[in-house]
């Protein structure tokens, strides 16, 4: 066989391949094997059908089109190796020539990954903000953590904002109350939000045994987006009543015996939460800096796939948990479908750059992941999707995910080395220190964030996920 790149653009190339009709025979042999498994042909047993029988009956064509269905992926696979390409998604294949007994001519043109440089980044300046807790801030946390022991009291008056009502609710579409529209003894907090938008201003000043009606848009089940006509019968009104802030609240809610305990362990966790928040921010600035720094020529395909996968994930997995379509999330956006788009594909665009940088860096750094790095990351993406680890990790190895999250976390470290490099100072102009980071994978998640929906977009294996170790391949098995 013999190849020949040609390069169309930055980020595309066409593969000429030419292979000896010789070459062809393993294929040849298989199509014939294939094909004598399923045909009958009078006077011969299954599988021992004499190749210039199939011939005869079937066509030599169909051999010689079997064969080259089964060869092209190696030949193409051996061209892509030969010219040393990182290709990007599956390639656009026509044969140009090709005859029985004779030499096979095809071209593959395909997007490869670009040639990236990356200059001296150490000169990379970022402002943060500082850490700083107010005691409007500890006010705050403390009376979120007394709205949680908050009781409530029956009372014989009209509700109130702020009050709990239990009350029953009938939904009306088109004149026909729906199935899944009807419930009953549902406990609501007025002003909290978390019911039909207008359910507010309905039953304030309604009393128990009172009713109310409202129209609402719906935003889940059966007529999801659709107007309603509410009805809601008030079957109790309660007053809320918070607790005293004393001694006696901090050892009811804390380990703590005094509230000034309480206080102060509030400021140190609001600190940790902010220092938190500090570093995240510092990743997410000093990462658009890099970008600024680094050109990267994106392949055209490659960015369709990635913006049509997002269109894809927002339209039939997001609208319908929202009970929103594009008209009405375009809408709630306050944006064209044609601004939308836009937005859309910058943002593609910075996954994809970033991703391209990263991997560039990781290889660059000679930077790899142990298994302890997987595991730790495996468990916080287990966190966040609501799964158990084990679930998670069944389902990660099951689904072939495992050098996605080596690249997650290969990409967080590269991150974490230009972030180290670079100088960080807060909004009061003082250095910031990160190195006391407990978690030095945590910039997987700004990576992750910025490159969401990558890894359903067609590429190829990754620099980083190359980059890993033993022990983190092993982890598949």
């Amino acid at each position: 066989m013999k190849s020949a790149v040609e390069t169309l653009n930055p980020t595309r190339v066409r593969l000429t391949v030419e292979v000896p009709f010789e070459e062809l025979k393993p294929s040849l042999d298989a199509a014939y094997k294939k094909i004598n498994q399923q045909v009958s042909v009078p006077g011969f047993r299954k599988g021992k059908i004499p190749a210039r029988i199939i011939d005869q009956r079937f066509g030599r064509g169909a051999v010689l089109e079997e064969a080259i269905n089964d060869a092209l992926p190696k030949f193409y696979t051996d061209a892509v190796n030969e010219g040393e390409l990182k290709v990007l998604g599956q390639p656009e294949i026509d044969i140009t020539e090709f005859n029985d007994n004779e030499e096979l001519k095809f071209t593959a043109e395909v997007d490869i990954r670009p040639e990236i440089e990356i200059p001296d980044y150490t000169g990379i300046e970022v402002t943060v903000d500082a850490v700083e807790v107010s005691d409007e801030d500890i006010d705050k946390s403390v009376e979120q953590l007394r709205d949680r022991f908050a009781t409530t009291t029956p009372v014989e008056r009209a509700a109130a904002d702020g009050d709990v009502i239990v009350v029953d609710l009938e939904a009306v579409v088109d004149g026909e109350v729906l199935e899944d529209g009807v419930a009953k003894g549902v406990t609501y907090t007025i002003g909290s939000g978390q019911l039909l938008d207008g359910i507010d201003e309905a039953v304030i000043g309604v009393e128990a045994g009172g009713t109310a009606t409202f129209t609402s848009e719906l935003k889940g089940g059966s007529a999801a987006g659709k107007q309603a006509e509410v009805k809601v019968d008030v079957t109790a009104v309660q007053a809320r009543e918070l607790p005293a802030l004393d001694d006696e609240f901090a050892q009811l809610a804390s380990e703590f015996d005094t509230l000034e305990e309480l206080r102060a362990d509030s400021v140190k966790r609001l600190e940790r939460m902010k220092k938190y928040d500090q570093a995240t921010q510092a990743q997410e600035k000093v990462l658009d800096a890099l970008l600024e720094l680094v050109e990267v020529p994106i392949p055209e395909k490659l960015l369709a796939d990635e913006v049509e996968t997002r269109k894809h994930n927002l339209e039939h997995h997001q609208f319908p948990t929202m009970g929103l379509d594009w008209d009405s999330f375009l809408e709630r956006e306050g944006k064209s479908q044609e601004e939308y788009d836009a937005e859309l594909e910058s943002q593609a665009v910075k996954g994809i750059k970033t991703q391209f940088i990263l991997d560039e860096l990781v290889t660059r750094e000679s930077l790899s992941v142990n298994q302890e790095e997987l595991t730790e990351h495996l468990m916080r993406r287990a966190a966040t999707s609501g799964m158990s680890p084990d679930q998670f990790a069944q389902a990660v190895v099951e689904g072939g995910q495992v050098p996605m999250l080596v690249g997650e976390v290969a990409r967080g470290k590269a991150l974490a080395t230009v972030v180290e490099a670079a100088k960080v100072v807060d909004s009061n102009g003082e250095a910031v220190d990160l190195e006391d980071d407990e978690d030095e994978t945590e910039g997987a998640e700004t990576v992750e964030a910025v490159t969401a929906a990558a890894e359903d977009a067609p590429a190829e294996d990754t620099a980083a996920e190359d980059a890993s170790t033993e022990d983190a391949a092993g982890s598949e098995d």
